[in-house]
């Protein structure tokens, strides 16, 4: 299949095409030319669409921590110690912490306003920490003496950047509620109903209407499997994984775990 029929499967806007053909050319011809080449920051849905638009290209992500939101797709020839190229100089990515006084109430709202308003862009920045204080996070190593030089404020607030190393970045506890709960199925209606505490008509409704994502990609069939580790997000419910399938109750019902972040 040709780049243009690929993209054209998996992309669902303008500008889901533009940043794929970006990648495309970008990943493929490192993996080609056999040299280091990465993506800008990638979100989890456009780190699933590189998967399926690169399927025979060895691409990996990294965003600086394992859990990590956002990613840049990397290729590495086999000739790279991975862990060292990451960890060193060469790497594409770096962090920074951003102190100002502890009484002002920031959030990863008026960070990322205030990283747009001194003209970075998106895709150069990756996860966003916001602690009592301080605030960590993770741009592309080519705006780093740009940012160095512009980025001093966040609306009123006064900040002082300091580089910092990938092993002192503080991300805040993610907060998540376990449910506990039987359902008749593992259809996405019934998981998404348990999860959100809403009746099942109203989560086939919500699924039927494309607001609903499993695993980051669009999903409007009430009734496709949910399997173990899958994440289900709803635009105007928030988000929930799978965690546990914890077997069958006597009346014949799937006892499940779901974890839902908050």
């Amino acid at each position: 299949m040709e780049k243009k029929q690929r993209i054209d499967t998996l992309a669902q806007t303008e500008a889901e095409r533009i940043l794929l053909a970006k990648v495309y050319d970008r990943l493929l011809g490192g993996w080609q030319r056999d040299i280091p080449s990465a993506t800008g920051f990638l979100s989890r849905r456009e780190q699933v669409l590189t998967e399926k638009l690169l399927p025979d290209v060895p691409i990996f992500f990294y965003g600086g921590l394992p859990e990590a939101e956002r990613k840049l797709g990397c290729f590495l020839p086999d000739y790279f110690d991975r862990e060292a190229f990451l960890a060193g100089e060469g790497s594409p990515l770096c962090a920074y912490r951003a102190v100002f006084y502890d009484q002002e109430v920031l959030s990863h709202r008026d960070f990322l306003g205030g990283l747009m308003g001194c003209g970075i862009k998106r895709e150069t920045v990756g996860d966003i920490y916001v602690g009592q204080g301080t605030c960590d996070f993770l741009v592309l190593r080519e705006v780093a003496p740009y940012l160095e030089q512009n980025f001093l404020s966040v609306g009123h607030a006064k900040i002082q950047l300091q580089p910092i190393g990938m092993d002192q970045l503080a991300p805040p506890e993610e907060k998540v509620k376990l449910i506990r709960d039987t359902v008749s199925s593992l259809r996405l209606d019934a998981v998404f109903a348990s999860g959100f505490q809403i009746s099942r008509g109203k989560a086939a409704e919500a699924i039927s209407r494309g607001l609903v994502q499993r695993n980051w990609m669009p999903c409007e069939k009430p009734d496709q499997t949910v399997e173990k580790g899958d994440v289900i997000s709803g635009r105007g419910f928030g988000k929930i994984a799978l965690t546990e399938i914890t077997g069958k109750t006597k009346k014949d019902r799937i006892g499940i775990l779901i974890s839902r972040y908050l």
